[in-house]
């Protein structure tokens, strides 16, 4: 074969190929420092890191921060980090202040499936933890490096730091003081000294008004159920209760949900069946009051909107003279979620 008259690169591959010359490595892309977002809930942040407490003991700190303002606004330390410590982050999160646009983390295997080590994420074969984001509207967003993290590699840095020597200040040696201590006295020192405000006003939080965030928020396992009207799940049987609306449940495929409280529910499509606790034992309904936000809208007073249905309705006066604590009269009493909180939003 006759090379091209003055053709380098022709002759450089052919010689590369031919192993009489070393190829060099392909350059990198040209990186460059990301800026912060503009406004808080566009982005949230959460990361796991393995921390010495005290007495010698470790244990994984789970951090859910704001990309925009570097507050965190969940922290808490867990045995292991897992998919039911970033369910818990996330849950704190929208409860304190909303639904958020995306979520960024690392690659860890509860956030995202990977075919090959070190390639790309499976971003159709959801783990639950992106189930819930999917179910939720949540953009999941996986990072390429540790340096596309620096902000919250820092910030874990500084918390190793500090961490061990403030807790032992306040003699605190069991992890549930600690976690208290995170909350009421940590965080808020952390935020004085290290919150940056956002570069634009405004924010991308959206307030929840749907169901329970325990029945998204969680673990989903399908099962069939049995012959005994009992559902089989990690060594427990779970008894399905009489059901006025089906006589039978048997071969029946259901959905066992396990929440962040280790709490359980059984789901036959979108109906639940019974909640159950730790031990797998049927939890009776309870009365629980649910709240209906006012919406003011033009021409529209008196309308106000259900936060489990997103209906709007005119609401009667109601008579509380029967019910403990009641708030006011734009509430009403329903059967609610066991698992969800008592208290009124």
């Amino acid at each position: 074969m006759v090379a091209p008259a003055g053709n380098y690169t022709w002759v450089k591959r052919r010689r590369q190929e031919a192993a009489l010359v070393p190829q060099a490595k392909a350059r990198g892309a040209h990186r460059k420092r990301r800026e912060r977002s503009p406004w808080p809930g566009l982005m949230i942040h959460q990361d796991g890191s393995r921390h010495e407490g005290v007495s010698g003991q470790k244990w994984d700190l789970i951090v859910t921060m704001d990309d925009a303002t570097n507050e965190p606004y969940s922290m808490f330390f867990v045995e292991e980090e897992d998919t039911m410590s970033s369910l818990q982050g996330v849950r704190e999160v929208i409860e304190l202040l909303g639904l958020f646009s995306t979520f960024y983390s690392d690659r860890g295997s509860h956030y995202w499936p990977t075919p090959e080590a070190g390639g790309k994420v499976d971003q159709q074969n959801l783990t639950p933890f992106g189930q819930a984001m999917k179910h939720l509207g949540i953009e999941m967003i996986a990072d390429c490096s540790p340096e596309a993290r620096g902000r919250s590699e820092r910030m874990f840095r500084t918390h190793q730091d500090r961490l061990p020597r403030e807790l032992a200040l306040v003699g605190i040696t069991d992890r549930a003081d600690a976690n208290r201590d995170l909350t009421e006295v940590y965080r808020s020192a952390f935020n004085a000294e290290f919150m940056q405000p956002a570069m634009e006003e405004g924010s991308d939080f959206v307030d929840w008004i749907g169901g329970p965030l325990g029945d998204i928020l969680c673990e989903r396992f399908e099962r069939t159920v049995g012959n005994d009207h009992c559902v089989r799940f990690e060594g427990m049987k779970l008894q399905i209760p009489a059901d006025r609306h089906r006589c039978h449940h048997v071969k029946a495929k259901v959905a066992v949900l396990r929440r962040t409280d280790h709490t359980l529910a059984i789901l036959h499509g979108p109906r639940k069946l019974a909640d159950y606790d730790e031990a797998g034992k049927v939890m009776p309904p309870n009365l629980k009051v649910a709240a209906y936000i006012r919406r003011g809208r033009p021409g529209q007073s008196g309308q106000f909107i259900c936060y489990k249905t997103g209906q709007f309705y005119l609401l009667p006066t109601l008579d509380w003279s029967g019910v403990r604590n009641a708030p006011c009269s734009g509430w009403a009493v329903e059967e609610g979620d066991p698992g969800a909180s008592e208290d009124a939003v």
